[in-house]
């Protein structure tokens, strides 16, 4: 069946002492992502880990915890709600100063073989600083990481979904997504009906019809990655459902 879903509670860690940092791939070419690979990553209080990405571009959100990037001689504050773009090849330091876990979710992807057509490349981008765009009838979202801030490849992005459910759709692009805060249900083509909340984890290649519903009663916020980069609104919905309208 094409998609696929998990916990991440539910994907056995691999700790590596050396970096202390403990890794859980949720999603990669196992589960049917032929490009993008979703890892959570913790990052024990109080350690640094150096790391490196040979043959990929990295992605990442911090979901927890505070910390600081060294990259290319800067260093860049970490902190919940911002988004980390690192380029292949790119040896960088991660370090947590505190007493918690500090929490990233990491997509990797191909990197382009010569980017053109995008903008300064931003190291860090915050989601504060990020405009609101309306996508549908009360849903909206923000851009992190995308081709504004040099990402030639894939589009990061934060959107914040309703109580309700809306009409199923599908995409053109090749997603993951992580579900930052709240409870619902991932309706998906070909899977039964699955219960999702903070930490749940899915794939959703192209053009599997797909909805998450919100079952609470508070927005449900979500963090995709996309490739190719692209619009995060563009969707179209069912040939099923537009035929009942």
């Amino acid at each position: 069946m094409a998609g696929y879903v998990t916990h991440v509670d539910e994907v056995e860690p691999v700790i590596d002492n050396g970096r202390a940092v403990s890794t859980r791939t949720t999603v990669d070419v196992s589960t049917g992502a032929e490009r993008l690979v979703q890892t959570h990553l913790t990052f024990a209080a109080a350690t640094s880990s150096t790391r490196k990405n040979d043959d990929q571009d990295e992605i990442a959100y911090v979901v927890s915890g505070s910390g600081d990037l060294l990259l290319n001689g800067e260093t860049y504050p970490l902190k919940p709600d911002l988004g980390v773009f690192i380029r292949t090849g790119e040896t960088h330091q991660i370090t947590n100063h505190g007493t918690d876990d500090l929490v990233l979710v990491s997509v990797t992807a191909p990197s382009p073989p010569s980017p053109s057509g995008i903008g300064d490349r931003k190291v860090t981008v915050d989601i504060v600083d990020q405009p609101v765009i309306p996508a549908g009838k009360n849903r909206e979202f923000k851009f992190v990481i995308n081709p504004d801030a040099g990402c030639a490849e894939v589009t990061q992005f934060v959107g914040w979904i309703p109580p309700g459910r809306a009409p199923s759709h599908y995409h053109l692009y090749d997603e993951v997504m992580y579900i930052l805060d709240g409870d619902g249900i991932l309706h998906l083509d070909g899977h039964p009906d699955t219960p999702i909340s903070t930490g749940t984890c899915i794939h959703l290649p192209p053009p599997v019809a797909h909805c998450v519903e919100n079952t609470g009663d508070r927005p449900l916020r979500v963090l995709g990655v996309f490739h190719p980069a692209g619009d995060a609104s563009e969707a179209y919905e069912t040939s099923e459902e537009k035929s009942e309208e």
